[in-house]
């Protein structure tokens, strides 16, 4: 999992959409804490070796939702990333083409 030092400059630069993602990976994550035990506290009293079984299957929903919201987001940091090369690149034609006229 990738982690990101988040500065002010950061957070300003951040559109909506990759701050209500950012808040629902918190709430995917607490998904799958929830998920987990909850169905281990059900299940232990059948057996503890029934109870982590239980635990795993009562995180897989959250952890769905947890791959799900981290591959948008791998998206959103393609597209910084293309909108980026995308200015060096017309800087460099643009460059290229003053230095032919000359």
């Amino acid at each position: 999992m990738k982690t990101t030092n988040i500065t002010p400059e950061l957070m300003q630069r951040q559109s909506f959409f990759e701050k209500l993602l950012s808040l629902l990976q918190g709430a995917a994550w607490a998904l799958v804490v929830v998920g987990a035990f909850t169905l281990f506290t059900n299940f232990y009293h059948l057996g503890l070796l029934i109870a982590i079984f239980g635990a795993f299957l009562g995180s897989l929903v959250g952890f769905f939702f947890v791959v799900l919201f981290e591959l948008i987001q791998i998206q959103f940091d393609k597209l910084r990333e293309v909108k980026k090369q995308t200015k060096l690149l017309e800087k460099l034609v643009e460059l290229q083409e003053s230095n032919t006229k000359v």
